[in-house]
């Protein structure tokens, strides 16, 4: 399957029998559809799908999805683990990722991605138990590691007590703050409109403009910026909605905190429902290795009319957030 093909209801063949069989495989049953048929319970399935894995819910099977069902099947222990590019992705690296986190070795968020704070993290690990620190999790390293039990489903994750660490001893004023901020299209008045107000408040302004989620966070790590925020117009909707990233059992403290000051800013400014802060796996929240927030808005007409409110309330809500006191 590509990035090109998309499946929904009413489609059927050999890619809709392949996704009704990855779904089983996780415990979540299409019936009453018959095997190859996108019908209403594979519509169901794929719902559900979505849901418990942090997307967009739309009973749709695009890329993302597909991506997603893909990363669910691997098990810690079914192939290596290395470093390489592309980066392997799968729900092998997340398990491995908290395996070691939970042990005291950083291997950075949680995110089922395995880049180069999980190999060093990884490499750590291997030097401890006298292995080859090369980087591998193969046999004797999934066996060494397996040894020390499954902490990692209740003890505290040290990428979390970092990132807290990090959020605690960074200065309280945005002055000198490297801030990245992003849209995907429709809503460059409202970005340059917080870019001049994130200037004025002499913080260092990344400003990204492109629809690919993830050319954006890619930028945003380049940059080395400090939080990252990306304004989402939603045309149809009558509301204010935030997510950061939480996955594989992982939540962004910073992120959490961000999207909850943003729901408590924008939705009031611009007089629009409070669709609330969420945890979610998307793209961008996934790969952006800082404190990451999609602001979702609409209807269009109210954006863009109230875009400089709009971009008041942000800065408002970054102002509080880097003011925040962590624990």
């Amino acid at each position: 399957m590509t990035d090109a093909i998309r499946l929904a209801p009413g489609d059927a063949g050999p890619a809709v029998a392949d996704v009704q069989r990855r779904l089983a495989a996780l415990g979540i049953s299409n019936v009453p559809d018959e095997p190859g048929w996108y019908g209403d319970g594979t519509r169901t399935a794929v719902e559900a799908f979505q849901h418990r894995r942090g997307l967009r819910v739309d009973g749709v099977c695009g890329p993302q999805t597909w991506a997603a069902l893909v990363e669910a099947g691997w098990s810690l222990g079914d192939r290596l683990l290395y470093r390489r590019t592309p980066m392997l992705r799968g729900d092998d690296v997340a398990e491995l990722q908290q395996r070691l986190s939970a042990l005291g070795f950083d291997t950075g968020r949680v995110d089922g991605i395995f880049g180069d704070l999980t190999l060093a993290g990884l490499a750590e690990f291997q030097r401890n138990v006298g292995l080859p620190d090369d980087g591998i999790a193969g046999r004797s390293t999934i066996t060494e590691l397996l040894r020390f039990g499954s902490r990692h489903g209740t003890s505290e994750l040290v990428s979390a007590v970092r990132d807290r660490e990090q959020l605690r001893r960074a200065p309280r004023t945005l002055a000198g703050r490297r801030v990245a901020i992003g849209e995907e299209g429709g809503l460059g008045a409202a970005l340059a409109a917080l870019r001049r107000i994130l200037v004025r408040e002499r913080a260092d302004v990344v400003a990204l403009h492109d629809p690919d989620e993830s050319r954006q966070a890619a930028e945003a790590n380049a940059a080395d910026a400090e939080v990252y925020l990306c304004l989402r117009l939603d045309p149809a909707a009558q509301r204010c909605t935030s997510s950061y990233y939480a996955g594989f059992r992982y939540t962004s403290a910073g992120g959490r905190k961000l999207a909850e000051l943003i729901q408590a800013t924008v939705p009031t400014a611009l007089a629009l429902a409070d669709g609330g802060a969420r945890g979610m796996s998307l793209t961008v929240l996934r790969e952006t290795r800082m404190p990451a927030v999609i602001c979702e808005i609409g209807p269009s007409a109210v954006v863009v009319e109230h875009a400089s409110l709009l971009a008041q309330a942000i800065a408002d809500a970054l102002v509080a957030w880097v003011r925040t006191t962590w624990e």
